[in-house]
């Protein structure tokens, strides 16, 4: 029987497997709809498909520096009890591995991992895991001298926040001490220059109107808005915020007292910015009797 992209279409709808998973599905049962999704079932791939629309919101962050090149990857699982699974733990180290010689996101998820891609790799755990997975950022930085820091370690190298620190001069242990102190404060930028202007222009303008309730002359005005954005300015940005291990100091000088220039950093935390959707156990109860 000849396989139609409609055929192959109604398929990969209903399953959710991949194109090429699909038409192979169909050809080897002669174009049975039902049986084509049996054979995709025992294959473990429409269980994948089909787990794919639960939030995935915990996981793993995975760091590695290579030379002067630092990645950090999240891979994301629906539980946090996967992120302790050494299996899970295994591949996502084997990413991170993978990562170091890839130039970004798109590139990792089609890079080869062991004969297969990471994103088929990260597929067939689904799998066997049960769980939906996702490689879902990369973030990389180069410099002299990059060091990493992961914060609440779950294996070496993972955990629920990855940092990297990019500098010249300095040592290892005063780099270590920053990447801690980014991955308690989380700063928006390294310094002014490289924070976003939109975001600088819309925290300038509550000020004003904050200001302008105030009553007072326009001329002091002025001079409070320039207060306020510096304090902001100390408050977001690395170099000008009061470093953790010495609050005396910022962190520019304390890089100074250490002989370091920072040039820049990445910092990923699981889960940052996914909406995850709770319901409580009636509701649950009452969608399925609805």
């Amino acid at each position: 029987m000849a396989i139609t992209a409609s055929m192959v279409k109604e398929l990969r709808d209903s399953t959710g497997a991949g194109m090429m998973d699909a038409k192979k599905a169909l050809t080897e049962n002669d174009g049975d709809m039902e049986a084509a999704v049996d054979w995709l079932r025992t294959k473990g791939l429409a269980k994948a498909a089909k787990k794919s629309g639960r939030t995935a919101a915990e996981g793993l962050v995975a760091v590695k520096v290579e030379g002067g090149r630092g990645i950090a990857v999240e891979v994301n699982s629906e539980t946090d009890f996967v992120g302790k699974n050494a299996d899970f733990q295994k591949m996502v180290a084997g990413i991170a591995d993978v990562a170091v010689s890839a130039a970004d996101i798109d590139a990792l998820k089609a890079a080869d991992m062991g004969g297969k891609s990471v994103e088929q790799t990260v597929t067939d755990a689904v799998a066997v895991i049960g769980e939906n997975m996702s490689v879902r950022r990369m973030s990389s930085i180069e410099g002299d001298a990059v060091v990493s820091y992961v914060h609440n370690a779950a294996a070496p190298g993972m955990g629920k926040i990855g940092v990297l620190v990019a500098m010249t001069g300095g040592d290892d242990a005063f780099g270590k001490q920053v990447a801690m102190h980014i991955a308690a404060v989380n700063p928006a930028s390294l310094s002014e220059d490289d924070l976003d202007p939109a975001v600088v222009e819309k925290e300038k303008q509550v000020q004003i109107d904050i200001a302008k309730e105030s009553g007072k002359p326009d001329a002091v005005i002025e001079k409070m808005i320039v207060g306020r954005m510096k304090k902001y300015m100390s408050e977001v940005t690395l170099l000008n915020q009061a470093f953790v291990i010495n609050p005396d100091l910022t962190v520019a000088a304390a890089a100074a007292e250490a002989g370091a220039t920072i040039t820049g950093f990445v910092r990923l935390e699981v889960g940052e910015g996914i909406e995850v959707v709770k319901e409580d156990f009636a509701a649950e109860v009452a969608k399925m009797n609805g």
